[in-house]
């Protein structure tokens, strides 16, 4: 059967990818495509496009065109030349680490943190990164920090290491534990080094929040999607709130230390 992207809602779809750690353990990774409102086509991470996948991502796109592959998380590398390859022609856009990962790659000028490049695509997506963390950390093990994009024709949150939805199966589902979503467990490191930087993260999740309120679809690149259809608990918006109150007491510690 080959990778199937999956229908969000209008104009999105997302692809549930295989990254193994360890070689053992499946914990996902993703892309996603979304339809712009001037008909073209425009990735979300990278994945590489088996034949299945490929083919119906070719189906989506047809003659629109791709208006580019955008690169948000600066950890999230393995599929970036694959997906190039697959797509030479279309626009690559990707952060400071990518370029600097891959200096030989045709990378656009406007980098996936820059404000200029998010204007680029204001018509269709909101962008946003976390405040009050490093957004590449020079421990290449946190892996905290990303570009989380909102698409509000589908009101879908994109988000990698960020955010993640914990979806409790068989057999924890079956002893009563709720899923949850949560902030990536290297919050504690991610946090930079300085008085406010807890209040700056705090902040930046309540305008989350409030910014993107009407959101229904969470697609994370680890573990599971939060689907509309799917849901039966809290709206991701309040989720989100909940995985802020699961991290206060990493915020009070750091505070406790920094101010």
């Amino acid at each position: 059967m080959g990778t199937r992207w999956i229908e969000v809602g209008d104009g999105f779809w997302n692809l549930r990818g295989s990254f193994r750690i360890g070689g053992m353990v499946d914990i996902r990774t993703h892309a996603s495509l979304v339809r712009l409102a001037n008909g073209k086509f425009l990735f979300l991470d990278a994945y590489t496009l088996d034949e299945t996948a490929k083919r119906e991502a070719d189906d989506l796109i047809g003659e629109a065109g791709v208006a580019g592959i955008l690169n948000l998380h600066p950890f999230h590398t393995i599929h970036v030349k694959p997906m190039h390859a697959q797509y030479p022609d279309a626009p690559l856009f990707g952060t400071a680490r990518h370029v600097k990962k891959f200096p030989g790659l045709p990378w656009a000028a406007e980098r996936s943190e820059d404000e200029s490049l998010h204007r680029q695509f204001a018509d269709d997506l909101e962008f946003s990164i976390p405040a009050g963390v490093d957004f590449i950390s020079r421990n290449e093990n946190v892996h905290f920090s990303s570009v989380l994009a909102y698409h509000k024709p589908s009101r879908t949150i994109h988000s990698d290491d960020t955010l993640m939805y914990l979806q409790m199966g068989p057999p924890l589902g079956w002893m009563g534990m709720a899923d949850s979503v949560r902030f990536h467990m290297t919050l504690a490191q991610a946090l930079e080094r300085r008085a406010g930087a807890a209040a700056d993260f705090r902040a930046w999740v309540q305008d989350l929040v409030s910014d993107w309120g009407e959101a229904q679809n969470l697609c994370t690149a680890h573990l599971a999607n939060l689907l509309a259809a799917e849901n039966r608990g809290a709206p991701v918006p309040a989720r989100i709130e909940g995985a802020l109150r699961g991290v206060e007491k990493v915020l009070a510690k750091h505070e406790r230390r920094f101010g």
